[in-house]
């Protein structure tokens, strides 16, 4: 299977790669442009890059697998990321994250992040949030929550629920 984009993104894809004085340099660029018009970066996304960049697929794979902003999978409306790092851990995320698998009846065992069947929800543990003081933090979507009790989860997964009834961004 082979992948095209639409043509307004191959136009911005090579207005990217224009920036630059050899293709294979902006692979991280093209990524971002392909996971944020499609969600995620495909098998056939990744492909089509290598091919478009001069550059073998392991090439692509290799950035795709190790920088934790690109997903492979598409994530649901609502991504929780929770903090695990030690300070997080500490102040309960560990605990945070089962109880939130428990009430979106995901496996909180499971490795990786995991997508609620309705495609609302994505949930996922994460490295440094970059708020240890205020532990544990977990982002819903764009917005950073710190020290985050069960009851504040719930409260912030309950929002998502109501906002998504009402078709409007919690």
């Amino acid at each position: 299977m082979s992948m095209e984009p639409p043509a307004d993104l191959e136009a911005e894809i090579d207005a990217l790669i224009s920036r630059y004085p050899h293709p294979r340099s902006a692979v991280l660029m093209v990524l971002h442009a392909l996971q944020e018009r499609f969600g995620f970066i495909s098998p056939d996304a990744l492909e089509w890059t290598a091919r478009k960049l001069g550059l073998q697929p392991i090439n692509v794979w290799e950035l795709v697998t190790f920088y934790p902003m690109f997903r492979q999978q598409p994530q649901g409306r609502f991504h929780l990321k929770l903090c695990r790092t030690l300070g997080c851990a500490l102040a309960g995320s560990h605990e945070l994250h089962a109880h939130l698998c428990g009430k979106l009846g995901l496996d909180p065992r499971a490795q990786g992040p995991q997508t609620t069947p309705d495609g609302m929800f994505t949930i996922e543990f994460v490295e440094c949030l970059a708020a240890c003081d205020a532990a544990p933090v977990m982002m819903c979507n764009d917005a950073l929550h710190e020290r985050v009790s069960l009851k504040r989860a719930e409260a912030i997964v309950d929002e998502c629920q109501l906002a998504a009834r009402h078709g409007f961004e919690p």
